[in-house]
């Protein structure tokens, strides 16, 4: 775990460092304070799994195996917020809530097909309150499908409080089933997107 974690949180320091020396001329978006939480949730993604993310995906793109060089090179070519390696099963895109229904039609096929696979979708905790979102959960749970939406919780929406901009004292979502709906809590040092350091306009 702890050699693991070190792995990660070198990777995005090294990430953060390269955009800041302007070696990285796209957005970016960093993760920091959950990776125990996600190695722990990993632990359950086998190989053959499919993982769908937001544009924020560094961590689970490298705990589903991507080598790190590759995903470096993708992340220089300006690619950090659409990481998409079908190799190793893993889709991520910037459009808000929009690998849900990709992840859904995904865990449909499974499902018909009678294989053995399960789709994991991470999410945020204001896209968890979008209509997408709702619906796509809604389906899976009715249809008993092989997915688990993970909901990345940092409070945050760019810079709005999620919880009051909806007037909630808990997400929506965490009234789901846990086998459908998997809810943790993170504080990053990172902004939404960039370094915190070097501004781009």
């Amino acid at each position: 775990m702890k050699t693991l974690k070190k792995k990660l949180i070198k990777f995005e320091t090294k990430v953060a460092n390269l955009f800041n020396n302007q070696k990285i001329k796209a957005p970016i978006h960093l993760y920091h304070g959950n990776e125990e939480k996600i190695i722990n949730i990993f632990k359950n993604i086998r190989k053959r799994d499919w993982v769908f993310c937001s544009w924020r995906s560094h961590y689970q793109c490298l705990l589903k195996g991507v080598p790190e060089k590759l995903l470096l090179k993708k992340i220089l070519q300006g690619k950090s917020i659409a990481l998409t390696f079908k190799n190793y099963r893993i889709i991520s895109s910037a459009i808000v809530g929009g690998v849900l229904p990709i992840a859904v039609g995904t865990a449909i096929g499974i499902k018909k097909s009678g294989m053995k696979e399960k789709v994991y979708c991470f999410l945020g905790d204001m896209t968890s309150e979008t209509g997408i979102a709702h619906e796509c959960i809604k389906y899976s749970i009715n249809y008993n499908l092989p997915i688990q939406f993970i909901i990345e919780d940092n409070n945050l929406s760019v810079c709005s409080d999620t919880r009051l901009v909806w007037k909630l004292k808990k997400l929506t979502s965490s009234k789901y089933p846990k086998k459908f709906v998997h809810i943790y809590k993170y504080k990053n040092k990172y902004p939404h997107a960039g370094s915190g350091t070097r501004i781009q306009f």
